[in-house]
Parts: C-alpha cells; structure tokens; sequence
C-alpha cells in the first residue's frame, strides 16, 4: 500500500501564478533518489526529491519557508525511508 502524506503550507508559495498551499508527497521510489543524485549538496538532493514526490516544481519548493520545509521533512520521512 502506497502512503500518502498531505500538508498545509503556513506561508503558501507562488511560481508561474500557481499558488501551493495543500502539498501531498506520495511514497519516494528509487527513481526520486536517483533524480535527487543530479543535484549537489544534502539539502539540494532534498529538495529535489520532494520536489518529485509532491510534483511541486523545483523553483516553487525553493520558496518555501524554513519553518515549513522542516515540518514537511518531519511528516515525510517515513515515506522517505527515514522511519
């Protein structure tokens, strides 16, 4: 059975004039982490691979707040394989 993790941004993000509030990140496979390996950097990596998981592009992740991406890797990282 595939998880599914859904989350409210406290601070939405805009890029392209689409706005992201809700984000649902369903479970990484090996293809996201190799995606992930493309990118330099422990937080790079990251970001890219939930960037794939939530199809939220990369630019727009890029703008989420602090507070929140430390909320999202909390509620993702049992999808993640970091239970």
């Amino acid at each position: 059975m595939t998880e599914v993790v859904r989350l409210t941004l406290s601070k939405p993000v805009t890029h392209n004039e689409i706005a992201y509030s809700d984000l649902t990140f369903r479970e990484a496979t090996v293809g996201d982490f190799m995606a992930g390996d493309q990118f330099k950097g422990e937080i790079s990596q990251n970001v890219a691979v939930l960037s794939a998981i939530s199809d939220v592009p990369i630019p727009a992740f890029k703008k989420i707040c602090a507070a929140d991406y430390r909320r999202i890797l909390d509620a993702t990282k049992d999808i993640l394989g970091n239970a």
